[in-house]
């Protein structure tokens, strides 16, 4: 079956010896809006490009604002500061996720708190949070919500859509309301991905995105926040320009700011990059069902988008019977031409966060065990 696997998915992407992950694609306007940039020599975070990309992010997913990032990362450092997420703090999160979710946390010097993912989503589970808080938690006077046991406020909830797959975000959302607690929706992954049609990101307080290098679309790095609060917007776009007071001359600044300014440079990029997005989609879902077929019927199983979810199928996804049959296929499928990656290792494992409260987290075992991604490039 793996020499079948690897042979179809060389099919899929023919005259290549090797076949990566995911790679960009750059077929649009790029180079003409760079050098149109660069012409302007406005290369660094002031620009119409980081203007448009923020108006055309906002279109695009529905958001009012848009606030253009660096990178991820810092959107999603950015959103926890802007909701009042403060040192020692509780922000729950999923223990299958991408590091960077947990630095961004970190960086604050909030607390982690891992609740379990959903198998079919292979994000937060709305039940699993529910139990977790009926059991753990509880609200004081001031309306916030604290842990029982270390008395610390539950100040945000920070579920992922993985892999582009988007959680059961609205289910999430409700809980939140019902406790107080701010939702954060990382959706680095899920540009393109839509939940009961509506665009992910647009659910919580904040979205926050990614446009790495190996997203569905990228500018190399940089990041995005987007939100339908205009008191949020205008917060994280004043603190992400080093939280400097508008002056035609003078250097006033009114807060701890950050430079977490996305370039013109880049910007210019992501504006080429929006306007391919739908063709890239349709092509990634191509892919997808040519994947469906071949995987029909045989042991490994891919993973479908969810139920009332339109997934962008960032990184195609397959789960293999155990553990000793993942790590044959990564072995094979890399030994012969095919990158294929396993899930990240879980959170709560790892040496910087392995005394984290964590509550149950079965299923999130079970796609570490599992969990393969396959190659996913737009074709």
């Amino acid at each position: 079956m793996y020499k079948q696997t690897v042979d179809f998915i060389k099919s899929q992407f023919p005259g290549k010896s090797f076949i990566p992950l995911h790679e960009p694609r750059f077929a649009g306007n790029e180079k003409k809006y760079l050098t149109e940039c660069i012409d302007s020599t406005f290369v660094s975070s002031v620009g119409k490009y980081v203007d448009e990309f923020e108006k055309r992010m906002a279109e695009y997913t529905g958001a009012k604002y848009a606030v253009a990032c660096v990178n991820g990362t810092a959107a999603l450092h950015m959103a926890m500061l802007v909701v009042g997420v403060q040192e020692n703090d509780i922000v729950i999160t999923q223990p299958l996720s991408f590091i960077a979710t947990c630095n961004a946390i970190a960086y604050i010097g909030a607390s982690h708190l891992f609740v379990d993912v959903d198998i079919d989503t292979m994000g937060l589970s709305p039940e699993k949070l529910k139990t977790y808080l009926q059991e753990n938690a509880f609200k004081k006077a001031d309306g916030f919500t604290y842990h029982k046991t270390t008395n610390q406020k539950i100040a945000a909830c920070v579920p992922m859509h993985t892999f582009g797959h988007p959680c059961r975000i609205d289910e999430l959302q409700s809980i939140c309301e019902e406790y107080n607690i701010a939702l954060i929706e990382d959706a680095a992954e899920s540009t393109g991905s839509y939940y009961k049609n509506r665009h992910t990101g647009t659910y919580g307080l904040l979205g926050t995105f990614s446009f790495n290098g190996n997203k569905t679309i990228t500018c190399g790095g940089g990041g995005a926040i987007i939100t339908n609060d205009e008191a949020l917007a205008k917060k994280a776009k004043h603190l992400t320009t080093q939280a400097k007071v508008p002056h035609r001359w003078d250097f006033v600044h009114d807060h701890i700011g950050y430079n977490y300014r996305m370039p013109n440079l880049n910007a210019a990029l992501m504006c080429a990059q929006l306007e391919q997005l739908n063709g890239f989609l349709e092509n990634k879902r191509t892919l997808a069902k040519q994947y469906i077929n071949f995987f029909k019927g045989t042991k490994i199983q891919f993973i479908q988008e969810p139920s009332y979810s339109k997934a962008n199928y960032w990184l195609c996804t397959v789960l293999l019977p155990d553990r000793k049959e993942r790590d044959e296929f990564l072995q094979y499928t890399n030994d012969n031409g095919v990158m294929t990656r396993p899930a990240w290792t879980l959170m709560n494992k790892l040496v910087m966060f392995k005394d984290a409260m964590c509550g149950n987290i079965d299923n999130a075992a079970l796609l570490e065990d599992r969990l393969v991604n396959i190659p996913s490039s737009v074709r």
